[in-house]
C-alpha cells in the first residue's frame, strides 16, 4: 500500500524513516535537520562513524542507522542529488529511493516513510521529482515486499503534486 500523508515525519511510527540526506549525513536543516534534532545526539554519532569507515554516501545510495529517539526504529539517509537540469539527476533521484527500498528490505523492514527527496534546497522540480518517487517505488514495492510505503508531505502543494503522481 502506498499511503499520502501531510505532516512530520519524524513522528511517523513505522519501521524506517528517510533522511533526505546530504554526502556527509551530517545535520543540516529542513527534513535532515528535523530528524536529528528529534533523534538525538546519537544520531549524529552514528552517522559520523558510517563516513568516518567507509567515507561520503555517495549520490544516489543510502545507509542505514538505529533511530535512536524516534517512534521509527532506523532511519535510512538516503542521498538525493542537486538538480542540475542533467539527465543523471533523474537517475540518481530514483536510485535514492530504490536503495533505501532495497536496504529496508535487506533489514527485514515492512515500513517505510519517504520525504519528498531533493525537492527542498536541492531544487529538483517538484512535479518531476514525484513521479520518479511514486513510479520508483511502485516498482520496488513488487520486488521488496515491502508492504507500506508512506509517503510524508510537508505541505498542500508537496501534496497535490504526489497525489497527481499517483494518479
Amino acid at each position: 500500500m502506498v499511503e499520502l500523508v501531510r505532516g512530520d515525519i519524524v513522528a511517523q511510527d513505522v519501521d524506517a524513516i528517510v533522511n533526505a540526506a546530504n554526502e556527509g549525513l551530517w545535520a543540516g536543516g529542513g527534513v535532515c535537520g528535523a530528524i536529528h534534532d528529534a533523534a538525538g545526539p546519537e544520531l549524529e554519532k552514528e552517522c559520523m562513524a558510517i563516513v568516518a569507515k567507509s567515507g561520503k554516501v555517495a549520490t544516489g545510495s543510502a545507509r542505514i542507522t538505529k533511530g535512536h529517539r524516534l517512534k521509527a526504529r532506523h532511519v535510512i539517509h538516503a542521498v538525493g542529488p542537486r538538480y542540475s537540469g542533467k539527465p543523471e539527476d533523474a537517475l540518481r533521484l530514483a536510485s535514492a529511493y530504490r536503495e533505501s527500498m532495497r536496504l529496508a528490505k535487506q533489514n527485514g523492514l515492512g515500513s517505510i516513510a519517504f520525504p519528498s527527496i531533493s525537492t527542498g534546497i536541492f531544487g529538483y522540480p517538484l512535479d518531476e521529482a514525484a513521479r520518479i518517487a511514486i513510479d520508483t517505488v511502485t516498482e520496488e514495492m513488487r520486488a521488496t515486499g515491502i508492504m507500506l510505503v508512506r509517503f510524508v508531505l510537508f505541505d498542500s502543494r508537496t501534496y497535490d503534486a504526489y497525489r497527481a503522481a499517483l494518479g
